[in-house]
This record gives C-alpha cells, sequence and structure tokens, in this order.
C-alpha cells in the first residue's frame, strides 16, 4: 500500500518507520519542512499528487504533564487544527482509509477502570491535560462523522495507552513519565546524587506499552483494515504506580539511592487503564515485556544501541 503518515519525525513515525514491515509497503513521511499540516491547501496538494491508500494521522503536539500544565492553549488549538486539516483533507480528496491516533487522556477521569470504547464523552475530563484531549476528542468524532455519512470513506480511531520507546524525547520540559525518569535517575547516577524527587505522592498508576509493539499494530491495522474496529484500545492490560517505575527504572538503571516527594505538585489522574478486550478478539495482544522495553529505551538514550522495533 502506498501509506501517508503524519507526524514521521515523532517517536511513533519513527518506530513505524523502523519496523519489520515497512518493508511490505510504500511509506510517505515528509517532515515539517517538507508538508505545512497548519495549512490545508498543503495538505490536499500532497494526497492529490501523491495518492496514498491510507492516511495514519500521527502528527501532534505532545508533552507530559508539566508542559500540559504550561500550554493548555497552545496543546488544544494545535491538535485541533491538525485534526481537523489532515482529517478534512482526507475526505475532500476521497482517501477511502484513515487511521487517527487518539489518546487515553481522552476518557473522563472518573470513568471506572479499565475504561472501554464506550466510556468516550460520559464524564469531564483530567484538568491538567483537558486542552489536548478535547483537541483529540474532535477528531475522533470527526472520523465518526464521516465515515456514517460518507459510504465510500472509513476513517477509524486507535486509542493507545502512554507509549514509551526509542527515538522518545527525553528533556524534562517535554518527556512524558518514563523517559522523563530515565533521564531524572540516569543524572542521578552521573552525579552520585542520594535522592530523586517524585512530582506529587506516586500513587498515580499509569499503563505504558513500547512504541514497536505499537508500530507493529499499526502495520497490522493496515493490512486488515476491514476488520478493524470503528475505536479501539492499544494497551498492555495491566498498570503500575508512579512510584513503581521510579523503582522499576532504577534496577535496571543501577541507581540505589531514596526517592521523595514534592507534594506541591500535582499526582494527576488517579489511574488510566485502558481495557484491552477489543484489541485482543481482534486478534492483537502486546509482546514486550515493560522491563525489556525500558532497558532497550535506557540503551538508546545512552546510544549504544540502535532501535530494532
Amino acid at each position: 500500500m502506498r501509506v501517508f503518515l503524519t507526524g514521521g519525525g515523532g517517536m511513533v513515525g519513527r518506530n513505524l518507520a523502523a519496523h519489520k514491515s515497512a518493508a511490505r509497503h510504500t511509506l510517505m513521511a515528509p517532515s515539517r519542512q517538507q508538508l505545512d499540516l497548519s495549512n490545508f491547501q498543503d495538505i490536499t496538494h500532497f494526497i492529490q499528487d501523491s495518492r496514498p491508500d491510507i492516511i495514519i494521522h500521527a502528527a501532534g503536539k505532545v508533552g507530559g504533564i508539566k508542559a500540559n500544565i504550561a500550554d493548555p492553549y497552545g496543546f488544544f488549538a494545535e491538535n485541533l487544527t491538525l485534526g481537523q486539516n489532515v482529517i478534512g483533507a482526507a475526505k475532500e480528496c476521497k482517501v477511502p482509509r484513515l487511521i487517527n491516533l487518539g489518546s487515553s487522556c481522552i476518557y473522563p477521569c472518573n470513568a471506572p477502570s479499565p475504561l472501554k470504547e464506550t466510556d468516550v464523552l460520559t464524564g469531564s475530563l483530567e484538568p491538567t491535560n483537558e486542552g489536548y484531549a478535547l483537541a483529540k476528542i474532535a477528531a475522533l468524532r470527526l472520523c465518526d462523522y464521516i465515515s456514517s455519512q460518507f459510504d465510500e470513506l472509513s476513517y477509524k480511531t486507535i486509542i493507545p495507552c502512554n507509549l514509551f520507546g526509542p527515538f522518545d524525547k527525553f528533556d524534562l520540559i517535554k518527556a512524558h513519565l518514563i523517559p522523563a525518569i530515565i533521564r531524572k535517575i540516569d543524572d542521578a547516577v552521573n552525579a552520585s546524587a542520594k535522592s530523586v524527587t517524585i512530582w506529587g505522592d506516586g500513587s498515580a498508576r499509569r499503563e505504558f506499552m513500547f512504541a514497536g509493539d505499537f508500530a507493529g499494530l499499526l502495520w497490522r491495522a493496515c493490512e486488515m483494515f476491514d476488520s478493524l474496529p470503528p475505536v479501539m484500545n492499544a494497551g498492555v492490560g495491566h498498570d503500575y504506580s508512579v512510584k513503581d517505575y521510579y523503582e522499576i527504572i532504577a534496577s535496571v538503571i543501577g541507581y540505589r539511592g531514596e526517592f521523595d516527594f514534592d507534594l506541591s505538585q500535582p499526582t494527576g489522574m488517579a489511574q488510566k487503564l485502558t481495557s484491552c478486550e477489543l484489541a485482543s478478539s481482534w486478534g492483537w495482544d502486546a509482546q514486550v515485556k515493560l522491563t525489556d522495553g525500558i532497558a532497550q529505551t535506557y540503551r538508546y538514550f545512552k546510544g549504544v544501541e540502535p532501535c530494532k522495533p
């Protein structure tokens, strides 16, 4: 297939391109310099020229809790624009199939775990990332509306849990939880620090999947698109507390210091565990163990191992 991927320079996009399944297809992943996704006409012209069989919309402004709190407007406005432009241009050009990437942030903060696909829009959102979540919900509903209104178009959404792996961002301003912990603990080891600070009380529970696993799921979704549910979670089916992740990563890296807690900082949504029942019934389950994925991600961070999803 001819696959048009947005966000090819991000963690998901780069893992998708590095995956062994990519060799079976023609992957078109223009950089920001090559294609401005904030310009609807530019996207339309690219689609008309490249004639993709399917689009994977993975582009977006992403970041951890600190970044989301600091810039809710930016996370909402940029992701809303990208979703409207990419999905709208696909519809105008009559691209028959599209896979939109959602986020587990779109689930209500008070919904019981595990979070099921039917829980979307049943309650209020977690305030710390509400802007990002609203934009992602808008893209999901846009895909739903197009698919129901135009028989020749089928646009679907996959909702991954939190992801980590090679090609992630490890700076402490933009990083998500696992790469941020890797950076903090590696810095502590290098500085012989006696303690590492955890935001909040460490009790919030999060589900993380290795990005190489998710790349495999996306290629499977392209190749088995007709059987893919309209909206489907992608996760590992179990979670750990933030404190657990610090301890697990400390064990992988070899840090033996202590942890303290900054209770002036937000803990975030108490739990965000997704239901994997639909994905499992579709025939897909994650394969990479957490410690193996962390070890590979740490080797990538240190520059001692290439990425081989």
